[in-house]
């Protein structure tokens, strides 16, 4: 047996809090031709966009530079969220150091130290669901066109 349905209000908090606390989350993009491709990579979220760092040749790289949209996947299947984003792509030095640093600090990673061209991708939540189970479905729906619904 399920629990009972969270509130939007609450899935909305449990949702702010896996962007805080979270390290990594699913990213998936598709070529201009439609050719998908799905990847994990470490995250920082400021409260308002995801940024994320790939090497800019690879294929999600490519992928994101070229579409400028990504759907990104927290948690697990029973208790998921997915973000629907625009994508701003920006030069491994278009950052302030300490939005680098700040990145590097939570997630373990420093793009700027590689050998290998990295861009920095800053993702903008456009839409946002999120549930558990089946009796969430109907309202999870947490964010329409950027803005929260609750």
């Amino acid at each position: 047996m399920s629990a009972e349905p969270r509130s939007r209000a609450q899935r909305r908090r449990d949702t702010e809090h896996r962007l805080t606390h979270d390290v990594d989350v699913w990213v998936a993009s598709a070529s201009p031709d439609g050719e998908p491709y799905l990847v994990p990579l470490s995250f920082d979220w400021d409260g308002e966009t995801l940024l994320v760092a790939t090497p800019a040749g690879s294929p999600t790289g490519r992928n994101l530079a070229a579409t400028r949209t990504t759907r990104l996947a927290l948690g697990d299947t029973r208790d998921v969220a997915m973000i629907e984003g625009e994508v701003e792509v920006l030069e491994i030095d278009a950052l302030h150091q300490q939005q680098g640093d700040r990145f590097a600090a939570r997630t373990g990673f420093d793009p700027r130290a590689s050998a290998t061209p990295y861009r920095w991708f800053r993702i903008t939540p456009r839409r946002i669901q999120a549930w558990r189970e089946e009796n969430e479905l109907r309202a999870r729906e947490l964010m329409r066109e950027g803005r929260w619904l609750a």
